[in-house]
């Protein structure tokens, strides 16, 4: 019987994704545990395993397609001694999913992405749908089809340099890039050019807003490029905004001398073995971990059935990846030294920026760390990162005169800014981190101890 490998949901949160690519092609024989294809989270990219053995009958989901939904057929297996006569009137989930739709085509037909038949999404690109008489199809992604609507493309102008001359983002952009002096359909001479309302809201912006709104305020269409947002920027977007309304919160600011600290990271680099390197920003890990268990009550996250105070001291430190923000975590970092840090660090940075973390990696956590002091920011706030309780910003290390018994002296200082969730922590309770933070920053061989 046909096997239907279903789109995974690789994290409790995911409802849909995207279809990065199949690592397989129709007629490739598979085992337990290969590849299969990488799908898009909404903060990384996964590879997905198959789970049983057999052949790839059919590929239901067009490489590129995005809002597959979860549980949704995206190919079908044969199982070993089934030929192709096993799929004689056999509907992929019940024929439920409008991808699986697209391949009930007969063979005969050239193969369109998945997404140009959706009953509920029909295209609106040029001659990227269904042909009559004669009439050339277009082969494009559907990432590739809107955007080339939005920009007002004519896909029939783009060639395509994916598979069997495929349009794809790339092919697009590159278009976009060139003149394109009849890019845009020329308008009936009584008709006036309207913007397309659905470019405002698929890239995500306030509705009746976008490119609409800047028009009315007098900002040509010509004179700025608009981008549709990723999966990435729409989550980012939804949960700042979300944190910023909902959660009140209240900053808290100190000043720190940190030459002590240099001094031991130092001496420490000069002793460590081959490959580890602990970084001022490994030090302050271990340090807001130590704060959080020596302070409980901060530890915490808000919800709706009362405050979770949490065991360990889960620090997520915000690292800068060609898909945005994202959060890898440091679990219970109270129990681990400076060079396990160091080296959890290394690779959990390394991967979020290649977008290989896995959703543990990034999701949960009880404090986050955002750090901008390399880029010569001297003070600055961060948004707290829900569900945790305090987001600690750090600034620049600079020479700055301090006064020391009584005399001004020239000392290294940092500036660091607790942002609170006043609804977990309050005033007093947040005083109490900052001062047993500053007090391991200042005397950093009590972080030893």
């Amino acid at each position: 019987m046909p096997i239907e490998v279903l789109m995974p949901a690789l994290s409790p949160t995911m409802e849909e994704g995207t279809l990065a690519t199949w690592m397989v092609k129709e007629g490739d024989t598979v085992n337990s545990g290969d590849v299969l294809a990488e799908i898009e989270t909404d903060k990384a990219t996964m590879e997905v395993e198959a789970v049983d053995e057999g052949t790839v009958a059919r590929i239901l989901v067009e490489a590129g397609s995005e809002g597959v939904k979860v549980n949704a057929p995206i190919a079908i297996l044969l199982e070993d001694g089934e030929d192709a006569s096993a799929l004689d009137g056999y509907s992929a989930g019940g024929g439920s999913a409008s991808h699986s739709d697209a391949k009930e085509q007969p063979k005969e037909t050239p193969a369109v992405d998945a997404g140009d038949r959706s009953s509920d999404q029909p295209s609106s690109a040029p001659v990227a749908g269904a042909s009559s008489g004669n009439e050339e199809r277009i082969f494009a992604s559907p990432l590739a089809k809107r955007m080339a609507e939005q920009a007002g493309l004519d896909l029939a102008s783009i060639t395509g340099s994916g598979p069997n001359g495929r349009i794809v983002k790339a092919d697009v952009e590159s278009a976009q890039a060139a003149p394109q002096p009849s890019a845009r359909p020329t308008p009936q001479p009584d008709a006036k050019p309207e913007p397309a309302p659905a470019t405002t809201t698929e890239v995500g912006l306030p509705r009746g807003g976008g490119a609409e709104t800047l028009t009315k305020m007098g900002i040509a269409p010509e004179s700025y490029r608009l981008e549709p947002l990723d999966g990435v920027q729409k989550v980012i977007a939804r949960r700042l905004t979300s944190s910023n309304v909902n959660v009140p919160d209240f900053p808290l600011t100190v000043d720190c001398e940190i030459d002590a600290l240099l001094a031991m990271r130092k001496e420490l680099n000069g002793q460590a073995p081959e490959g580890i390197k602990i970084s001022v920003n490994d030090m302050l890990i271990r340090a807001c971990a130590l704060s959080l268990k020596a302070v409980p009550e901060s530890n915490a996250s808000y919800t709706e059935d009362g405050i979770a105070y949490h065991h360990n001291a889960d620090v997520a430190v915000a690292v800068a990846s060609e898909k945005g923000l994202i959060t890898p975590i440091v679990r219970q970092a109270e129990n681990k030294g400076l060079s396990v840090i160091s080296s959890e660090m290394k690779d959990l940075a390394g991967r979020a920026r290649d977008g290989k973390l896995k959703p543990q990696e990034y999701q949960g956590g009880s404090f986050s760390i955002s750090n901008l002091g390399m880029f010569g920011i001297r003070e600055f706030g961060s948004i707290i990162n829900e569900p945790h309780g305090m987001i600690l910003s750090v600034g620049a290390g600079e020479p700055r005169p301090v006064v020391k018994d009584g005399a001004l002296a020239i000392a290294t200082m940092m500036t660091v800014t607790l942002t609170c969730d006043h609804r977990v922590v309050d005033g007093a309770a947040g005083a109490r981190w900052l001062q047993h933070f500053k007090g391991l920053i200042q005397n950093p061989l009590t972080m030893m101890l």
